[in-house]
């Protein structure tokens, strides 16, 4: 009992002598990894996949790193990422065009294990988890009038629909990984730079969608814009739903088109990050490694 009281409290002390908090901020950019299909591009020659992640972007990070010795901590980040356009739908036909791109707007955390291999070099592992945000669909649409649609609507033929809608979707609670390996520069006691290469690996279920804005006017041949807001939010075109909920299982015979087939849509990425560091405590020299 006393050789166990005796280990323990020269844990504590050796842990207490090494202790270090530190904190840190970092910003970066990310391509996507895995990259799955968001997409497709189609004109009259054919039809051709596009892939990519949304987990593609800048991003920023805010950390807080304790070191329990001189090699091993535990780190708590909070970031943020401002993902880049995806193609989600291209068309291009005559009398009909579609230009649909999607990008993440997510805030997100991840605990990590950190080990130091020396006063320069170490690596994080942890989990990641998304805390909130979504997957933000900007879609334009252009449809030529036939003759019987220009002549109800009262334009002369050659006349078309422009669209515009932003689409939100949301997703399931996800749980990932993050893997990082970096180097650290000191610049004082307190101050320190560093650099490192970030994975995060993934993917989001699709929860529900709302459409937050939605506007068609109604242009002649020339340009002239002449009907505005032909549908709006609060008029949707017949067979648009405002809202659309992701389900794992439809019956074959449904006829609500307000609930669709859930799917995994992908958010892993490779990153290189840059940031700075400001220590609580100074290090352990190296004659104590």
């Amino acid at each position: 009992m006393k050789r166990t009281i005796t280990v323990a409290i020269a844990v504590l002390l050796s842990t207490t002598t090494y202790a270090q908090f530190q904190v840190s901020a970092s910003g970066g950019y990310a391509i996507g990894s895995a990259g799955m299909k968001l997409g497709e591009t189609q004109t009259s020659s054919g039809i051709e996949n596009s892939y990519g992640s949304y987990g593609e972007g800048l991003n920023a990070q805010l950390r807080g790193t304790y070191f329990f010795n001189n090699r091993i901590g535990v780190d708590l980040s909070l970031g943020y990422l401002h993902g880049s356009d995806q193609t989600v739908s291209k068309v291009n036909f005559t009398g009909f065009e579609v230009d649909a791109i999607a990008r993440a707007r997510a805030f997100g955390a991840a605990a990590s294990i950190v080990y130091k291999f020396d006063s320069n070099v170490y690596a994080r592992l942890g989990a990641l988890v998304k805390l909130g945000g979504k997957t933000e669909a900007v879609v334009y649409q252009k449809a030529t009038f036939s003759q019987a649609e220009a002549d109800a609507i009262g334009v002369p033929l050659g006349s078309y629909s422009e669209t515009n809608y932003v689409e939100d979707y949301h997703g399931q609670f996800p749980l990932g990984f993050v893997a990082a390996l970096g180097y650290e520069y000191p610049l004082n006691t307190h101050f320190s730079v560093f650099a490192e290469a970030e994975y995060y690996g993934i993917s989001l279920k699709r929860k529900d969608s709302e459409i937050t804005e939605f506007n068609t006017n109604v242009v002649l041949p020339d340009g002239t814009v002449a009907v505005r807001g032909l549908y709006s939010l609060d008029n949707l075109p017949a067979g648009t739903n405002k809202t659309t909920t992701y389900v794992d299982e439809l019956p074959s015979d449904n006829t609500d088109s307000s609930k669709e087939l859930a799917v995994k849509v992908p958010y892993s990425s490779f990153g290189i990050n840059f940031g700075v560091i400001y220590k609580f405590k100074g290090a352990s020299s190296d004659s104590k490694k």
